[in-house]
């Protein structure tokens, strides 16, 4: 069975449906998840919550063949809200999160870092764009129906996105600010 019949057994009640149907998704959500989040136990929970509210709003699909990128558009907005309260309780600067991480001294390690603290001073939109162009090799497509945007904007997003990255990182990897 391919996944738009799956979709549509799924939203017609089929559970089995759906359970084949999460499967298919489940790395993928938990790695856009971790990416969010950066703790596995988080990831996990949030899966497991973005599963729960898909079950729950399966009536809702409009397009079955468009069930991945509804079920991560799910999962998306459950992790923004997360971060977003995270950044409410958290008073830890990220300055002082990169000065600890930089005494490791792991260069790779250092650099992985700074790139990502770099994609997390983007603007919400141009960031995740660049997750999921980058970080879990979606199509611009893919990503257009994600985010439920035209293509051309997630076009000229992800450039907006990559020209903020190298103003921020500068040609040698150097922060720049």
């Amino acid at each position: 069975m391919d996944n738009d019949l799956l979709a549509l057994a799924a939203k017609r009640g089929d559970d089995a449906a759906f359970y084949r149907l999460i499967t298919q998704h489940k790395e993928k959500m938990y790695r856009i998840a971790y990416t969010y989040l950066r703790n596995e136990a988080d990831a996990l929970e949030a899966v497991q919550e973005a599963t729960c509210r898909a079950y729950m709003q399966i009536r809702k699909l409009k397009e079955p063949a468009y069930f991945g990128s509804w079920v991560i558009r799910i999962l998306m907005n459950y992790c923004a809200d997360e971060v977003k309260k995270r950044s409410r309780r958290s008073s830890e600067p990220l300055a002082s999160v990169q000065e600890q991480q930089a005494a490791s001294g792991e260069s790779a390690l250092l650099e992985r870092v700074v790139l990502e603290s770099a994609v997390e001073q983007l603007d919400g939109n141009y960031r995740a764009v660049i997750q999921l162009k980058y970080y879990h090799d979606l199509t611009i497509t893919e990503i257009a129906r994600t985010l439920e945007k035209p293509e051309g904007t997630i076009k000229t997003w992800l450039h907006k996105a990559l020209g903020g990255l190298r103003q921020r990182l500068g040609k040698d990897g150097e922060r720049h600010e």
